[in-house]
């Protein structure tokens, strides 16, 4: 309810470009801020890890398939070892690129709080 007096307060006092602006800083999907964060200053190195992430999934799944056709013991912890290890680089390029999306998050939070300031600032002064 408070929230909604505010956004209507600031959408008052903006211009037109400005209102444009902040109907942009608006929350968005996790699809769109995928997508976002591969076109951020570092979205060339997003874009590499997603490749890498597939082809490290592709080689988990040949991990996985050459451990259940293994006979030997010492084969199947080799085979083992590799589902793992390709398990947790996985994880790692998913965990890079969520902390970039949470910073662009954060950042385009900060822009709403910089415009909201500068609005309300010159509607007391006005």
């Amino acid at each position: 309810m408070e929230k909604e007096k505010i956004d209507v307060l600031i959408r008052e006092t903006l211009s037109r470009d400005e209102a444009e602006f902040y109907n942009e800083l608006e929350e968005q999907n996790l699809i769109r801020e995928l997508i976002n964060t591969s076109k951020s200053s570092s979205g060339w190195l997003v874009v590499i890890m997603s490749i890498m992430h597939i082809l490290v999934f592709g080689f988990f799944i040949y991990c996985t398939i050459e451990f259940f056709d293994a006979e030997d013991t010492k084969e199947l912890l080799t085979w083992l070892a590799g589902g793992f290890m390709a398990m947790f680089v996985m994880v790692m390029l998913k965990l890079y690129v969520w902390m970039q999306m949470d910073k662009n998050v954060l950042k385009r939070e900060i822009k709403r709080l910089e415009l909201q300031i500068s609005s309300l600032s010159l509607k007391i002064t006005k």
